[in-house]
């Protein structure tokens, strides 16, 4: 289980300079278009609290079982409360690889899976059906982009890389989607266009 900086923890490392992650835009961009990979699972019980799991189950109601997502308000929903287009946050594998810069990282992102997966709006256009492990999901319009946190976390640099023009073409730091199939994912599942 990891805790955030907020939590008191120490997560410092140098962070990369965004010359050095446009260069990582090619990288990215290697991206296969279908049959990708689910390389990490993350689980948020509170706020600030990471759990990496080996296996995950979705659900209508959570979309990863045990998150906090559904507890969680959103100023995008009409009744303020958890948006139903944002139960997942799914992240780029090879992107937060070059932002975090150690893979024990990642999960600070705050995203519950992480793809090795071109994520492009031009690969996944919202409404692109996915499956993963026995579990379908659909990604949404809802946009996901670096907030004060992130920057927090990884640096200014890398929240000016994730809305740059090129971040922004390939959804570098991510995309939302909803649970359409309620299943089990688990580490090293294939993600495939349904």
């Amino acid at each position: 289980m990891a805790r955030d900086p907020g939590s008191g923890q120490t997560w410092s490392m140098e962070q990369p300079t965004l010359d050095a992650l446009l260069a990582g835009l090619d990288e990215i961009r290697q991206s296969p278009t279908d049959d990708g990979l689910l390389e990490l699972i993350v689980r948020r019980p509170a706020v600030g609290v990471r759990e990496v799991l080996e296996t995950g189950i979705l659900t209508h109601s959570e979309g990863l079982a045990g998150d906090s997502w559904s507890q969680r308000p959103s100023r995008r929903s009409a009744d303020g409360g958890p948006h139903p287009q944002m139960q997942l946050n799914i992240m780029n594998s090879r992107a937060i690889a070059l932002i975090a810069q150690s893979r024990d990282r990642w999960a600070l992102a705050g995203d519950q899976l992480y793809v090795d997966l071109d994520l492009s709006e031009a690969n996944l256009p919202a409404g692109t059906r996915l499956a993963i492990g026995t579990a379908v999901i659909e990604v949404t319009d809802q946009p996901h982009t670096g907030c004060t946190q992130f920057s927090q976390r990884f640096g200014a640099a890398a929240r000016k890389f994730v809305n740059s023009e090129g971040g922004r073409e390939l959804r570098a730091r991510g995309i939302n989607a909803e649970v359409v199939v309620p299943g089990t994912v688990t580490k090293g599942d294939r993600i495939t266009k349904v």
